[in-house]
C-alpha cells in the first residue's frame, strides 16, 4: 500500500514571497522538479529539506506540511 504524500503550504509561502519554484530550489539546493513534486504531493521532503523549507518561511515544519488522513 502506498501512502499519500504530506498535504502542504509550499506552493501558497512560494508564491507570497515571490519566488519562482526554480528561485526556492537554488535556496534550498534541490531542482525545481523537487519543488514541484513536494507542492503537487508527489514527494514528501526529507527531515532536513523540510527544516530548511520551514527556516525559509520562518514557520514550524508542522505549520508546512499536514499528515493528513
Amino acid at each position: 500500500m502506498v501512502e499519500a504524500a504530506l498535504k502542504n503550504q509550499l506552493r501558497t509561502l512560494r508564491e507570497h514571497q515571490g519566488l519562482s519554484q526554480e528561485q526556492l530550489g537554488e535556496i534550498l539546493g534541490v531542482s525545481r522538479q523537487t519543488i514541484n513534486a513536494i507542492e503537487n504531493e508527489r514527494y514528501d521532503p526529507s527531515l532536513p529539506l523540510a527544516f530548511k523549507i520551514a527556516r525559509q518561511f520562518k514557520r514550524k515544519i508542522e505549520d508546512i506540511f499536514n499528515a493528513e488522513g
